[in-house]
Protein backbone atom coordinates (compact mmCIF):
# COMPACT_ATOMS: atom_id res chain seq x y z
CA UNK A 1 0.00 0.00 0.00
CA UNK A 2 1.18 3.51 -0.84
CA UNK A 3 -0.15 6.88 0.22
CA UNK A 4 0.07 10.41 -1.14
CA UNK A 5 3.44 11.07 0.44
CA UNK A 6 4.99 7.95 -1.11
CA UNK A 7 3.56 8.86 -4.48
CA UNK A 8 4.86 12.42 -4.33
CA UNK A 9 8.41 11.07 -4.11
CA UNK A 10 7.93 9.56 -7.57
CA UNK A 11 5.81 12.21 -9.29
CA UNK A 12 7.14 13.02 -12.78
CA UNK A 13 6.23 16.71 -12.53
CA UNK A 14 7.55 19.55 -10.34
CA UNK A 15 5.62 19.94 -7.10
CA UNK A 16 4.11 23.38 -6.46
CA UNK A 17 1.89 24.63 -3.65
CA UNK A 18 -1.46 26.34 -4.14
CA UNK A 19 -2.06 28.69 -1.22
CA UNK A 20 -0.27 30.02 1.83
CA UNK A 21 -0.85 30.25 5.55
CA UNK A 22 -1.18 27.65 8.28
CA UNK A 23 -2.25 24.85 5.94
CA UNK A 24 0.78 25.39 3.74
CA UNK A 25 3.05 25.47 6.80
CA UNK A 26 1.78 22.05 7.86
CA UNK A 27 2.18 20.54 4.39
CA UNK A 28 5.68 21.98 3.99
CA UNK A 29 6.62 20.45 7.35
CA UNK A 30 5.57 16.98 6.15
CA UNK A 31 7.32 17.45 2.80
CA UNK A 32 10.53 18.44 4.57
CA UNK A 33 10.31 15.53 7.01
CA UNK A 34 9.96 13.10 4.10
CA UNK A 35 12.62 14.65 1.89
CA UNK A 36 10.14 15.78 -0.78
CA UNK A 37 11.12 18.95 -2.63
CA UNK A 38 8.69 21.55 -3.94
CA UNK A 39 9.56 24.14 -6.57
CA UNK A 40 7.16 27.04 -6.20
CA UNK A 41 4.04 28.64 -4.73
CA UNK A 42 1.05 30.28 -6.35
CA UNK A 43 -2.14 31.87 -5.12
CA UNK A 44 -5.50 32.59 -6.66
CA UNK A 45 -5.66 35.52 -9.05
CA UNK A 46 -5.83 38.80 -7.20
CA UNK A 47 -3.81 37.61 -4.19
CA UNK A 48 -0.36 38.21 -5.71
CA UNK A 49 1.53 41.31 -4.63
CA UNK A 50 4.88 42.49 -6.06
CA UNK A 51 7.70 41.19 -3.91
CA UNK A 52 5.50 38.92 -1.75
CA UNK A 53 7.24 35.73 -0.65
CA UNK A 54 6.35 32.65 1.37
CA UNK A 55 8.98 30.27 2.76
CA UNK A 56 11.51 32.02 0.55
CA UNK A 57 9.54 31.56 -2.68
CA UNK A 58 7.96 34.41 -4.64
CA UNK A 59 4.17 34.07 -4.64
CA UNK A 60 3.27 33.87 -8.33
CA UNK A 61 0.17 33.15 -10.38
CA UNK A 62 -0.60 29.72 -11.80
CA UNK A 63 0.02 31.11 -15.28
CA UNK A 64 3.50 32.31 -14.30
CA UNK A 65 4.44 28.90 -12.90
CA UNK A 66 3.05 27.18 -16.00
CA UNK A 67 5.42 29.26 -18.13
CA UNK A 68 8.33 28.06 -15.98
CA UNK A 69 7.47 24.39 -15.43
CA UNK A 70 4.73 23.37 -17.86
CA UNK A 71 2.74 20.53 -16.35
CA UNK A 72 2.98 20.35 -12.55
CA UNK A 73 1.93 18.41 -9.46
CA UNK A 74 -0.24 20.86 -7.52
CA UNK A 75 -0.87 20.55 -3.77
CA UNK A 76 -3.83 22.49 -2.38
CA UNK A 77 -2.80 24.08 0.93
CA UNK A 78 -6.01 25.66 2.24
CA UNK A 79 -9.64 24.80 2.79
CA UNK A 80 -12.72 26.24 1.16
CA UNK A 81 -16.36 25.52 0.42
CA UNK A 82 -16.78 28.49 -1.90
CA UNK A 83 -18.21 27.36 -5.25
CA UNK A 84 -15.86 29.57 -7.27
CA UNK A 85 -12.82 28.05 -5.53
CA UNK A 86 -14.02 24.50 -6.14
CA UNK A 87 -14.71 25.30 -9.79
CA UNK A 88 -11.18 26.68 -10.08
CA UNK A 89 -9.82 23.47 -8.57
CA UNK A 90 -11.65 21.46 -11.23
CA UNK A 91 -10.10 23.63 -13.95
CA UNK A 92 -6.60 23.16 -12.51
CA UNK A 93 -7.19 19.38 -12.36
CA UNK A 94 -7.81 19.33 -16.09
CA UNK A 95 -4.24 20.52 -16.75
CA UNK A 96 -2.15 19.27 -13.86
CA UNK A 97 -1.85 16.47 -11.32
CA UNK A 98 -3.80 17.82 -8.36
CA UNK A 99 -3.94 16.71 -4.74
CA UNK A 100 -5.31 18.18 -1.50
CA UNK A 101 -3.12 16.65 1.24
CA UNK A 102 -5.00 15.71 4.39
CA UNK A 103 -3.14 17.26 7.30
CA UNK A 104 -4.95 17.50 10.65
CA UNK A 105 -6.54 20.82 11.54
CA UNK A 106 -5.57 20.04 15.16
CA UNK A 107 -3.25 17.48 16.67
CA UNK A 108 -0.07 15.88 15.39
CA UNK A 109 -1.39 12.57 14.03
CA UNK A 110 -1.00 12.43 10.25
CA UNK A 111 -3.45 10.24 8.37
CA UNK A 112 -0.91 8.26 6.35
CA UNK A 113 -0.67 4.58 5.47
CA UNK A 114 0.94 3.69 8.81
CA UNK A 115 -1.84 5.33 10.78
CA UNK A 116 -4.51 3.76 8.57
CA UNK A 117 -3.04 0.26 8.92
CA UNK A 118 -2.70 0.64 12.70
CA UNK A 119 -6.40 1.57 12.95
CA UNK A 120 -7.82 -0.60 10.19
CA UNK A 121 -9.92 -2.84 12.45
CA UNK A 122 -11.39 0.19 14.20
CA UNK A 123 -12.25 1.83 10.89
CA UNK A 124 -13.91 -1.42 9.79
CA UNK A 125 -15.90 -1.40 13.03
CA UNK A 126 -17.21 2.11 12.37
CA UNK A 127 -18.15 1.17 8.81
CA UNK A 128 -20.22 -1.73 10.14
CA UNK A 129 -22.35 0.45 12.40
CA UNK A 130 -23.22 3.16 9.87
CA UNK A 131 -26.93 3.27 9.18
CA UNK A 132 -27.28 3.67 5.41
CA UNK A 133 -25.52 3.23 2.08
CA UNK A 134 -24.65 6.90 1.64
CA UNK A 135 -22.97 6.88 5.07
CA UNK A 136 -20.90 3.81 4.21
CA UNK A 137 -19.86 5.28 0.86
CA UNK A 138 -18.98 8.59 2.51
CA UNK A 139 -16.86 6.82 5.12
CA UNK A 140 -15.02 4.67 2.57
CA UNK A 141 -14.44 7.61 0.23
CA UNK A 142 -13.19 9.76 3.10
CA UNK A 143 -10.60 7.10 3.98
CA UNK A 144 -9.54 6.81 0.33
CA UNK A 145 -9.25 10.57 0.05
CA UNK A 146 -7.24 10.91 3.25
CA UNK A 147 -4.75 8.31 2.04
CA UNK A 148 -4.44 9.52 -1.54
CA UNK A 149 -5.18 13.25 -1.46
CA UNK A 150 -7.39 12.61 -4.52
CA UNK A 151 -10.31 15.05 -4.29
CA UNK A 152 -12.39 13.00 -6.75
CA UNK A 153 -13.28 10.73 -3.82
CA UNK A 154 -14.86 13.74 -2.06
CA UNK A 155 -16.67 14.96 -5.16
CA UNK A 156 -18.07 11.45 -5.57
CA UNK A 157 -19.74 11.33 -2.15
CA UNK A 158 -20.80 14.91 -1.44
CA UNK A 159 -24.48 15.69 -0.88
CA UNK A 160 -26.40 18.94 -0.58
CA UNK A 161 -26.71 20.43 2.88
CA UNK A 162 -30.47 19.91 2.83
CA UNK A 163 -30.27 16.17 2.04
CA UNK A 164 -30.15 14.90 5.66
CA UNK A 165 -33.16 17.05 6.64
CA UNK A 166 -35.25 15.60 3.84
CA UNK A 167 -34.11 12.06 4.59
CA UNK A 168 -33.35 10.90 8.15
CA UNK A 169 -32.72 14.03 10.24
CA UNK A 170 -36.21 15.36 10.86
CA UNK A 171 -36.75 18.61 12.77
CA UNK A 172 -40.13 19.38 14.31
CA UNK A 173 -41.96 22.54 15.38
CA UNK A 174 -40.91 22.49 19.03
CA UNK A 175 -37.15 21.94 18.87
CA UNK A 176 -34.72 23.23 21.47
CA UNK A 177 -31.44 23.74 19.62
CA UNK A 178 -27.95 23.99 21.08
CA UNK A 179 -25.47 25.45 18.56
CA UNK A 180 -21.90 24.81 19.71
CA UNK A 181 -19.58 26.89 17.59
CA UNK A 182 -22.26 29.29 16.41
CA UNK A 183 -19.64 31.53 14.74
CA UNK A 184 -21.40 34.53 13.17
CA UNK A 185 -24.85 32.98 13.21
CA UNK A 186 -24.67 30.96 9.99
CA UNK A 187 -25.92 27.74 11.55
CA UNK A 188 -28.52 29.53 13.67
CA UNK A 189 -30.11 30.81 10.48
CA UNK A 190 -29.77 27.40 8.83
CA UNK A 191 -31.74 25.97 11.74
CA UNK A 192 -34.42 28.65 11.41
CA UNK A 193 -34.76 27.81 7.74
CA UNK A 194 -35.24 24.10 8.41
CA UNK A 195 -37.87 24.64 11.12
CA UNK A 196 -39.69 27.43 9.30
CA UNK A 197 -39.02 29.75 12.25
CA UNK A 198 -41.13 27.52 14.53
CA UNK A 199 -39.17 26.27 17.56
CA UNK A 200 -39.03 26.41 21.35
CA UNK A 201 -35.55 27.71 22.22
CA UNK A 202 -32.04 28.32 20.83
CA UNK A 203 -28.79 28.33 22.80
CA UNK A 204 -25.86 29.64 20.72
CA UNK A 205 -22.33 29.22 22.11
CA UNK A 206 -19.39 31.11 20.60
CA UNK A 207 -16.12 31.70 22.48
CA UNK A 208 -14.26 34.19 20.28
CA UNK A 209 -15.09 37.70 21.54
CA UNK A 210 -14.87 39.44 18.17
CA UNK A 211 -16.95 36.77 16.48
CA UNK A 212 -19.40 36.77 19.40
CA UNK A 213 -20.03 40.44 18.75
CA UNK A 214 -20.92 39.67 15.13
CA UNK A 215 -23.15 36.81 16.30
CA UNK A 216 -24.94 39.15 18.70
CA UNK A 217 -25.60 41.72 16.01
CA UNK A 218 -26.73 39.12 13.47
CA UNK A 219 -29.24 37.50 15.85
CA UNK A 220 -30.61 40.56 17.64
CA UNK A 221 -34.05 40.00 16.10
CA UNK A 222 -34.13 36.24 16.66
CA UNK A 223 -36.71 35.27 19.28
CA UNK A 224 -36.09 32.92 22.23
CA UNK A 225 -32.32 32.79 21.81
CA UNK A 226 -29.67 32.78 24.53
CA UNK A 227 -26.12 33.67 23.49
CA UNK A 228 -23.23 32.28 25.55
CA UNK A 229 -19.70 33.68 25.20
CA UNK A 230 -17.80 30.60 26.40
CA UNK A 231 -15.85 27.70 24.97
CA UNK A 232 -17.43 24.28 25.31
CA UNK A 233 -15.34 21.70 27.13
CA UNK A 234 -15.45 18.66 29.39
CA UNK A 235 -15.80 20.72 32.57
CA UNK A 236 -17.03 24.15 33.57
CA UNK A 237 -13.87 25.99 34.59
CA UNK A 238 -11.35 28.60 33.43
CA UNK A 239 -9.14 27.96 30.44
CA UNK A 240 -7.14 29.62 27.68
CA UNK A 241 -8.36 30.37 24.19
CA UNK A 242 -6.64 31.63 21.05
CA UNK A 243 -8.92 34.30 19.59
CA UNK A 244 -8.30 35.34 16.02
CA UNK A 245 -11.82 36.16 14.86
CA UNK A 246 -12.02 33.18 12.53
CA UNK A 247 -13.03 29.54 12.49
CA UNK A 248 -9.49 28.70 13.58
CA UNK A 249 -10.01 30.06 17.10
CA UNK A 250 -9.51 27.26 19.62
CA UNK A 251 -8.86 26.15 23.18
CA UNK A 252 -5.11 26.14 23.78
CA UNK A 253 -2.45 26.12 26.47
CA UNK A 254 -1.78 29.72 25.50
CA UNK A 255 -4.06 32.62 24.67
CA UNK A 256 -6.56 34.70 26.58
CA UNK A 257 -8.26 33.40 29.72
CA UNK A 258 -11.87 32.45 29.06
CA UNK A 259 -14.73 30.62 30.71
CA UNK A 260 -15.12 27.00 29.67
CA UNK A 261 -18.53 25.38 30.04
CA UNK A 262 -19.83 21.84 29.67
CA UNK A 263 -23.12 21.02 27.98
CA UNK A 264 -24.57 19.39 31.08
CA UNK A 265 -24.26 22.75 32.86
CA UNK A 266 -25.76 24.68 29.93
CA UNK A 267 -28.79 22.42 29.75
CA UNK A 268 -29.14 21.49 33.45
CA UNK A 269 -32.77 20.39 33.81
CA UNK A 270 -34.04 22.07 30.64
CA UNK A 271 -35.17 20.21 27.57
CA UNK A 272 -32.88 19.78 24.57
CA UNK A 273 -33.74 18.08 21.29
CA UNK A 274 -30.90 18.96 18.89
CA UNK A 275 -27.17 19.69 19.29
CA UNK A 276 -24.80 20.81 16.57
CA UNK A 277 -21.11 20.72 17.51
CA UNK A 278 -18.31 22.12 15.37
CA UNK A 279 -15.89 23.16 18.08
CA UNK A 280 -12.46 23.22 16.47
CA UNK A 281 -11.05 19.94 17.72
CA UNK A 282 -12.83 19.88 21.11
CA UNK A 283 -15.55 17.49 19.96
CA UNK A 284 -14.51 14.70 22.35
CA UNK A 285 -14.41 17.13 25.26
CA UNK A 286 -17.92 18.28 24.32
CA UNK A 287 -19.18 14.68 24.37
CA UNK A 288 -17.60 13.97 27.76
CA UNK A 289 -19.16 17.14 29.17
CA UNK A 290 -22.56 16.20 27.76
CA UNK A 291 -22.73 12.66 29.13
CA UNK A 292 -25.75 13.29 31.37
CA UNK A 293 -27.59 15.18 28.63
CA UNK A 294 -26.93 12.47 26.04
CA UNK A 295 -27.80 9.66 28.43
CA UNK A 296 -31.06 11.09 29.76
CA UNK A 297 -32.40 13.17 26.85
CA UNK A 298 -30.92 11.53 23.72
CA UNK A 299 -30.89 14.69 21.58
CA UNK A 300 -30.38 14.48 17.85
CA UNK A 301 -26.77 15.46 17.18
CA UNK A 302 -24.66 16.70 14.30
CA UNK A 303 -20.93 16.51 15.13
CA UNK A 304 -18.03 17.60 12.92
CA UNK A 305 -15.46 14.83 12.40
CA UNK A 306 -12.73 16.47 10.30
CA UNK A 307 -10.53 18.29 12.80
CA UNK A 308 -8.33 15.40 13.99
CA UNK A 309 -7.15 12.28 12.19
CA UNK A 310 -8.73 9.93 14.74
CA UNK A 311 -12.10 11.74 14.88
CA UNK A 312 -13.60 9.22 12.47
CA UNK A 313 -13.13 6.52 15.11
CA UNK A 314 -13.26 8.37 18.42
CA UNK A 315 -16.44 10.41 17.96
CA UNK A 316 -18.90 7.56 17.26
CA UNK A 317 -17.17 5.42 19.88
CA UNK A 318 -17.57 8.13 22.53
CA UNK A 319 -21.25 8.72 21.77
CA UNK A 320 -22.18 5.03 21.56
CA UNK A 321 -20.39 4.32 24.81
CA UNK A 322 -22.93 6.64 26.45
CA UNK A 323 -25.98 5.48 24.48
CA UNK A 324 -25.75 2.49 22.21
CA UNK A 325 -29.20 3.01 20.70
CA UNK A 326 -28.28 5.88 18.40
CA UNK A 327 -28.37 5.34 14.65
CA UNK A 328 -25.21 6.83 13.11
CA UNK A 329 -25.09 8.54 9.72
CA UNK A 330 -22.24 10.29 7.93
CA UNK A 331 -22.36 13.00 5.28
CA UNK A 332 -19.85 15.13 3.37
CA UNK A 333 -20.96 18.53 2.10
CA UNK A 334 -19.19 20.41 -0.67
CA UNK A 335 -15.80 21.44 0.70
CA UNK A 336 -12.09 20.87 0.12
CA UNK A 337 -10.26 19.21 1.78
CA UNK A 338 -12.57 16.88 3.75
CA UNK A 339 -13.94 19.70 5.90
CA UNK A 340 -17.70 19.85 6.37
CA UNK A 341 -17.73 16.11 6.97
CA UNK A 342 -20.06 15.27 9.85
CA UNK A 343 -21.65 12.47 11.83
CA UNK A 344 -25.37 12.57 12.56
CA UNK A 345 -26.74 10.73 15.59
CA UNK A 346 -30.46 10.00 15.60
Amino acid sequence: MTDLWDNLKNTPYPIVLYGMGNGADKIIKVLNERGIEFKGIFSSDGFQKPGKTFHGFPVLSLFELEKIFGKMTVLMCFGSNRPEVIENVKKIKQKHLFFAPDVPVYGDILFDKNFYLSKRKEHDGVLDILADGISKKTFENTLKYKLSGNVDFLFDCEVSEIEPYGNFFKLGDNETYLDLGAYRGDTVFDFLKYVNNSYHKIYAVEPDKKTFGKLSRATENVKNITLINCAVSEKTEKGNFVMNGSRGSNISDVGEEIDLICVDDIIENNEITYIKADVEGAELEFIKGAEKTIKTKKPKMQIACYHKSDDLINIPKAVLNIRSDYKVYMRHFSSLPSWDTVYFFV
